[in-house]
């Protein structure tokens, strides 16, 4: 019983020593705390340092900010690179624009080498329903004068109405005001084509003779009369034939050769 007691006093002495341990830790102050914290981290940190080491080494994290610079080094220069091909790449779509112009000047020197011509570039298109007429790049000091034929790869073009040093505007055969003496290739019958209002694909032939004889698909160059177009030069093909009861009132459409909205390049026929 007395062994009893004793243990029963010994665990009260405990108990309290340990809330006295607790009160006096409660209520010390925070800079002490902070003091006891930093004691703390200082020997910690060097475990938790060490740990991460491993851990990233395993891991095979510690390569990976030089990895990143690496990147990003070889992306700069993969940059440059880039830059420098494209510029090459414009370049050489520079040149071969002009290979391919040159040479369409050489096929239409060759095609038609029975006249004397000059080269030129559309710069200008007034493909309107009014006025159907372009500029190119060449004028009085290259030998133009008005009335001088043009043509395309694919036929006749127009003329000249006026003329600069340096630019001439030219009147396409499908200007509403233009009249091309044609003939049929086949029939060898004299027809006139004329531009139409708001059409920039068709000419209308009329006073087709009534004796001639014309058909889809039929071919129409011009005939040499009227004093400004050579004869010979391919014009366009006979899209449709429109009949009345009076033969004197039928006419053709005529579709062109030249596709004047993506005509670039011409010659100029100056003899």
């Amino acid at each position: 019983m007395y062994k009893n007691k004793k243990n029963g006093i010994v665990g009260i002495v405990v108990t309290v020593i340990i809330l006295i341990f607790l009160v006096i830790l409660t209520n010390t102050e925070n800079s002490n705390l902070s003091y006891i914290e930093n004691v703390v981290n200082k020997l910690v940190n060097p475990i938790q340092n060490g740990l991460t080491y491993v851990k990233n080494k395993i891991h095979g994290n510690s390569s990976f900010f030089t990895n990143i610079n690496n990147l990003k080094e070889e992306n700069e220069q993969l940059q440059a690179r880039n830059n420098e091909l494209e510029e090459t790449l414009r370049e050489l779509e520079t040149i071969r624009a002009e290979n391919e112009t040159l040479k369409e000047y050489l096929n239409l020197s060759e095609k038609y080498s029975d006249y004397e011509t000059v080269a030129a570039d559309v710069i200008n298109r007034d493909i309107s329903n009014y006025s159907k007429t372009i500029v190119i790049n060449v004028g009085k000091k290259s030998g133009i004068e008005e009335n001088m034929t043009v043509i395309a790869a694919e036929g006749l073009v127009g003329y000249v109405i006026s003329v600069t040093d340096t630019t001439s505007k030219v009147q396409t055969i499908i200007d509403s005001s233009s009249n091309t003496s044609s003939m049929l290739s086949s029939a060898h019958d004299s027809i006139v084509c004329k531009g139409m209002l708001g059409d920039a694909k068709n000419l209308k032939a009329v006073y087709i003779p009534t004796d001639a004889t014309i058909a889809q698909g039929d071919t129409v160059e011009t005939s040499g009369l009227g004093g400004i177009y050579p004869k010979g030069i391919f014009v366009g093909t006979v899209s449709k034939v429109v009949n009345s009861g009076n033969l004197t009132d039928r006419y053709a459409l005529v579709e062109t050769a030249v596709n004047f909205n993506k005509l670039d390049t011409v010659l100029v026929i100056t003899n």
